[in-house]
């Protein structure tokens, strides 16, 4: 069940042979480089890295220092150079081949140093899109909850609030779970069921059909599902 870590960026509408308009999102993969592979009688996995390179270390070997912002560390670089890599790439991600739990599933024929692109998918095949969602702050039960609010008129004066939040007698307090006002947005979502309608190995780009999570830019994994 391999997959690639891509970028999302946006949406756009292609037709199909019978001429129907398909909304579809568009994720720009580039090839990803093999960093390690798990198999063990609990864990079968590869990690990818992708999405260009990380800044190189302070100070090069001529002495001449790297611009401001964050720097690869020894660590991320010298596992980075296990795999022929000259830089440490900007994302890693780790997907695990047997997610059923199944300790026979069989690993691709992948090894250390590797490349995978956006050839591994095929128009028609079903797949799985995992993103952060776009984060929307600090909101109410209405908008977080989709909770109907209070009646508009007849004197009511707490349109949107949440009412009461539990009995006063029994149980004299507030169940754990309740849903109340507070952070919306921002979380790992994973959008099941996608299909894939066009594949551009030229130009690195999925077209996959309906929206995934997350914004414009947003970072990605596309995997095969089933």
């Amino acid at each position: 069940m391999i997959g690639i870590i891509g970028k999302k960026l946006g949406m756009t509408q292609i037709f199909n042979a019978a001429g129907q308009q398909i909304p579809c999102t568009v994720i720009e993969a580039e090839p990803n480089s093999v960093l390690s592979v798990t198999s063990t009688s609990m864990l079968k996995a590869v990690q990818l890295g992708g999405l260009g390179s990380q800044k190189n270390i302070r100070v090069s070997a001529k002495g001449e220092r790297t611009p401001r912002g964050r720097r690869v560390n020894a660590a991320e670089l010298g596992h980075a150079k296990k795999a022929g890599l000259d830089a440490a790439p900007r994302v890693l991600r780790s997907i695990r081949l047997d997610e059923k739990g199944n300790a026979k599933a069989e690993i691709p024929d992948l090894k250390v140093g590797d490349s995978i692109n956006v050839g591994i998918f095929t128009e028609g095949e079903t797949v799985k899109v995992t993103g952060t969602t776009k984060g929307r702050g600090f909101q109410g039960v209405v908008k977080r909850w989709g909770f109907h609010g209070g009646p508009n008129t007849h004197g009511n004066t707490k349109h949107r609030r949440p009412g009461s939040i539990g009995p006063g007698t029994d149980p004299s307090r507030v169940i754990k779970g309740k849903k109340m006002p507070g952070h919306y947005g921002a979380e790992r979502h994973t959008q099941i069921g996608l299909r894939v309608e066009k594949v551009d190995l030229e130009r690195n780009l999925i077209y996959i059909r309906g929206a995934v999570p997350g914004p414009k830019s947003g970072i990605v994994v596309v995997r095969k599902q089933g």
